[in-house]
């Protein structure tokens, strides 16, 4: 009995030891891993990019941080959940002796040949400063208008995706809206803040002073940044035109005003053009994208309201092409393809040829019209973007101060920030509708509170 206590006090201790190693083999790698660092408000934090198979508690285990300590800091985890490539903020719990302050980078733009020099990489802050053509004819009364323009270029990312391609070109459009509107009399300044995925971020933002002189903000894509960003807004009345995202309560926010049509304005846009046609019979193809369930489910909702029917299309029986049975060679057969994604119409297409050839009239309806592909069926979309316009001026203008490609897919990031950039200055002035580039947008306030874009149609 005495030799089965000793034997359990020697595995007890071992067992003791080895959790005592454990902690201390984590506070000693806490102190040496290798990740980038950053200082926010007082605080150190490690830059980490989640791995491929790595989960919450892997990531705690990792850096010896509590899990609720990880989503404190990253509250979108508990809206999205870990996801491969994303950044979060993890705690040091080392001592600062001093923040260190974000770099301003200043650039002056004063001649005609390159008039706005864009880095390559955004730094965390970039200040720009719009100034007229030609040196020496500023007003010495000149009108000094501070925007701010926040969207995820992902500066800190080794890789950075095709998102931060196109947010890239949407803050260049917008440099050349204001280099268009500038005049010797007007002082642009823009502040440019990358705000990746981060809510801390953002919330840093609005408890400091660095936008006390901002009179209107551009951006922000994601719902927890909106969301916070629309509550300082709201406190010091400044406007914040949101270019994507269409998932706020604009009757609860008066000062955010939405540039994306909802879903449920798609839709009826859509079933009145269809109502419109003669002899048409409507198909629906089943792509299943988590994204688009919630707008499926209007449209099948509207169209129904409307008095539209709609037969229901496997997205397997297509590829198969055993489709038939859901079309009809009296009429025209309307394909509706709820999907922003080029990759699906590519894949479709030749099925949907196929059948063209069978004698079945196909058209193609859906969001986008993927102006700059050769698509091979006609085909209308709804949005408040305008189809096949060409912008000759603009697009010298472009070659002139950046010389760099576009992102190949519609619609096309610069114009809109040009649009919007555009539209937020003449907002400031009083206007509430803009004729731009590739949009008209019509601000109609909602239920006494924000404004939203009800310039929603559809185009061929």
């Amino acid at each position: 009995m005495k030799g089965k206590r000793n034997i359990c006090g020697r595995w007890l201790g071992l067992i003791v030891l080895s959790i005592f190693n454990f902690q201390f083999s984590i506070t000693t790698a806490q102190e040496l891993l290798p990740y980038p660092l950053d200082t926010i408000n007082g605080e150190e934090f490690y830059r980490y990019e989640i791995e491929r198979s790595i989960g919450l508690y892997r990531i705690s285990v990792k850096f010896g941080v509590p899990q609720s300590e990880i989503i404190r800091y990253n509250p979108q985890i508990q809206e999205y959940g870990i996801r491969y490539g994303e950044t979060l903020s993890i705690p040091t719990k080392r001592p600062v002796v001093q923040q260190t302050k974000a770099t301003v980078v200043s650039t002056t733009v004063t001649e005609t040949i390159v008039p706005v020099e864009v880095p390559a990489v955004m730094p965390e802050e970039t200040l720009v400063e719009i100034l007229p053509q030609e040196e020496g004819t500023l007003s010495s009364e000149r009108r000094v208008v501070e925007l701010a323009l926040m969207l995820p270029f992902e500066s800190k990312q080794t890789k950075r995706s095709v998102n931060a391609e196109r947010m890239m070109e949407f803050y260049q459009g917008a440099l050349l809206a204001l280099q268009a509107m500038q005049n010797d009399s007007t002082l642009y300044r823009l502040r440019v803040y990358d705000t990746e995925r981060s809510e801390r971020r953002v919330s840093a933002l609005c408890d400091s002073t660095e936008l006390d002189s901002v009179q209107a903000i551009l951006g922000l894509v994601y719902p927890i940044q909106i969301e916070r960003m629309a509550q300082w807004c709201e406190l010091h009345q400044v406007p914040l035109l949101l270019p994507f995202s269409d998932e706020i309560d604009l009757a609860a926010h008066s000062q955010v005003i939405q540039f994306n049509s909802t879903d449920t304005q798609e839709a009826d846009s859509l079933c009145q053009w269809i109502k419109a046609q003669d002899s048409v019979r409507c198909v629906a193809i089943e792509v299943r994208e988590s994204d688009i369930v919630g707008s499926v489910r209007t449209l099948r909702k509207r169209m129904k309201i409307h008095g539209i029917e709609c037969a229901g299309m496997a997205l397997r029986d297509l590829l198969n092409d055993s489709a038939a049975y859901a079309l009809d060679s009296t009429m025209e057969n309307l394909i509706i393809l709820h999907s922003d994604k080029y990759q699906h119409v590519r894949i479709l297409l030749p099925h949907l040829i196929k059948l063209q050839e069978a004698g079945y009239p196909i058209r193609i309806v859906s969001q986008y019209a993927w102006s700059r592909e050769e698509i091979g069926l006609p085909q209308v979309y709804t949005s408040v973007f305008t189809a096949d316009t060409t912008h000759d001026e603009y697009d010298t203008q472009w070659n002139l101060y950046f010389a760099n490609d576009h992102v190949s897919e519609a619609p096309r990031y610069d114009l809109l920030g040009y649009d919007l950039m555009k539209a937020l200055v003449e907002w400031l002035s009083g206007k509430k509708e803009t004729e731009g580039l590739q949009s008209h947008i019509r601000w109609q306030q909602i239920e006494g509170g924000g404004y939203q874009n009800g310039n929603v149609r559809v185009e061929r």
